[in-house]
């Protein structure tokens, strides 16, 4: 239960964003020392938000492995006297600790979700109030994503099992905001279709002794035209001629929720709502009872010099692209991404897969491009019980953070990961119930690893749809389109014949180098990269299984060092600074049906 910040006549809020105090403790000894108990010393500046790594030209920072500390001082303004003031991070990449003054008032285990705490008794009113916060980017065999630190001669190294690089920090915002003591804590809301006639079923939480008091819920059009108004802390609310929320449409109804103290509101909250349902049925993914076809890509938040760190100007600019090439869908590969890209895509009809930070729970692939050493997936000494839990917990969040964005359509809980023995599906069994249990009203699913064929997967019968990452013609078949065309179609056909559920295809493309050309097909060109992509496509026209595809990757992005990634993996349409290959013309012409 965790409501995004908002400011009306009862709450108020503002962005600690900006220039905090920065120092890495390359020694590990700030907890010991207790650094939070006075200014930084030995300190730098650094913008919140942001991810650190690639801010400075000093690889021992980019390449840390341990805390990093941070350090802001905020005024409480006295005005805020009697009301519940609150802390909130949007994110902590990998895990954090924070302090307001001396007084410890949170940690959090996970970098994509949000976390906070109580702060009214901590904070002085009408003074300067420091707040320090030290994040630690170690990945274990217990954190999602995993990983495991070599102690070598020259230091600690992260070892991990996915693909792309493990940027660190604070890498969304962070705020100040206020509740009154009683008040509104969580909106669930869930939408259905009937015809014309559409419907709102929601639920209210409240806290801070609100019990006896009246939820009061009413639901405005998107010109702030009252629609719809009830009573109760849980409800449903009935539109006539409604118009729903569909795909390129991001039609959005207002839910405003009051709580009503004998005749006075004492709190309001609202949020968008866009009306619609989904639905799988047979081999046909269904959104407002007709048939989707998902084009788009998986993406990356990865930008220069800021790595992970959210910015809005970035965001708007890759749905503009997105919007140019015809995409109509996106998944949020590897980890759930920063609130506002939901939000923009609630808003621009944009639809959304939303994944976990469950990426490299696959070791069997550790020899390959990745580096790492091989050990077996799921044991004692690996991926275990203490990592299903911190897995559980990872879904949990996600689904209560995402689960009003009309958006999201569907929850991947995994990306890749080993799927194929009794051991796996022993692991993932309570994560598909679990989720299910959190959300009836979507589809689960998780994405299947190349290793793992429709005769050997154990994992996909578990799932709602078939999701697939497949790179015939580059890891198998590599030069080869020919031999490529034939195992991606025999193997999609498996597949079709095993499970009567939708076939998405997650992942598909190749590394390629701007401005590489040849005129024979050779891997990492350009030329390459176009057959390539029209050869996959040639192939899902013929399988009617098939319910849509997803380029890998958006734009490229960057990755651990090692001999297969030349500055990051360039598997991209698009450049790392979002200039078009000719891969990016040849999927607008396929998706915009433009020549």
């Amino acid at each position: 239960m965790m409501l995004r910040p908002t400011a009306n006549a009862w709450r108020d809020r503002r962005t600690l964003d900006g220039l905090w105090s920065f120092a890495v403790d390359h020694d590990g000894v700030g907890r010991g020392q207790r650094w939070w108990e006075a200014p930084l010393t030995g300190r730098t500046e650094i913008p919140v938000p942001a991810s650190y790594n690639d801010l400075f030209v000093d690889d021992s920072v980019r390449g840390h492995v341990g805390d990093v500390w941070y350090q802001t001082s905020v005024h409480v303004p006295r005005s805020w006297h009697g009301e519940r003031i609150v802390l909130r991070f949007d994110a902590a990449t990998h895990r954090a600790v924070v302090w307001v003054g001396d007084t410890r008032v949170a940690e959090h285990e996970g970098g994509y979700t949000p976390f906070e705490a109580d702060v009214t008794d901590v904070v002085e009113l009408g003074s300067e109030n420091r707040i320090t916060v030290v994040v630690d980017n170690t990945l274990t065999w217990e954190s999602i994503p995993p990983g495991y630190v070599e102690h070598t001669p020259d230091g600690p190294r992260q070892r991990y099992y996915h693909d792309f690089f493990n940027y660190a920090g604070l890498h969304r915002s962070v705020w100040l905001y206020t509740t009154p003591k009683a008040h509104v804590s969580d909106v669930t809301a869930v939408t259905g279709l009937d015809g014309a006639q559409g419907t709102v079923d929601y639920e209210v939480a409240t806290a801070g002794n609100a019990d006896g008091l009246e939820v009061r819920a009413a639901l405005r059009d998107a010109e702030g035209t009252e629609v719809a108004r009830t009573t109760g802390t849980s409800g449903t609310l009935v539109v006539d001629e409604v118009h729903p929320w569909r795909p390129s449409e991001g039609y959005l109804y207002e839910l405003g929720v009051e709580l009503w103290d004998g005749g006075a509101v004492v709190d309001a909250y609202a949020l968008n709502v866009g009306v619609r349902t989904v639905e799988v049925r047979g081999t046909e993914f269904l959104i407002n009872g007709e048939p989707f076809y998902f084009t788009g890509f998986g993406m990356h938040e990865d930008h220069p010099v800021r790595g992970k760190g959210h910015d809005d100007a970035s965001m708007v600019h890759d749905f503009a692209l997105l919007d140019w090439i015809g995409a109509n869908s996106l998944r949020t590969s590897h980890y759930p991404y920063a609130e506002e890209i939901l939000d923009h895509a609630d808003r621009n009809g944009i639809v959304v897969i939303d994944e976990t930070a469950a990426v490299g729970l696959n070791l069997g692939v550790a020899g390959g491009i990745l580096g790492a050493e091989a050990k077996p997936t799921f044991s004692d000494d690996t991926i275990g019980e203490a990592t299903r839990r911190t897995h559980l917990q990872a879904i949990r969040e996600l689904v209560a953070r995402d689960k009003n964005h009309p958006s999201v359509v569907l929850w991947s809980i995994a990306n890749e990961p080993e799927s194929d023995t009794e051991a796996s599906r022993k692991y993932f069994e309570p994560l598909f119930t679990e989720t299910r249990r959190l959300d009836p009203s979507r589809p689960v699913g998780f994405v299947n690893v190349m290793l793992a064929p429709a005769d050997k997967c154990v994992v996909t019968e578990l799932a709602d749809v078939v999701m697939l990452n497949r790179y015939y013609g580059w890891y198998v078949h590599s030069g080869d389109l020919a031999a490529a065309e034939r195992g991606l179609e025999d193997e999609l056909n498996a597949w079709a014949d095993r499970h009567d559920k939708p076939i998405l295809i997650t992942e598909y493309g190749a590394d390629t180098v701007a401005g590489l050309h040849s005129v024979t097909p050779q891997p990492w060109t350009e030329e390459y990269q176009v057959d390539l992509l029209e050869m996959y496509h040639r192939v899902f026209d013929r399988i009617e299984a098939v319910a849509g595809e997803q380029v890998w990757n958006f734009a490229d992005f960057a990755t651990a060092a090692g001999f297969a990634r030349v500055e990051g993996n360039k598997k991209g349409v698009f450049t790392r600074d979002r200039h078009p290959k000719a891969g990016a013309f040849a999927l607008r012409r396929r998706w915009r049906k433009e020549i």
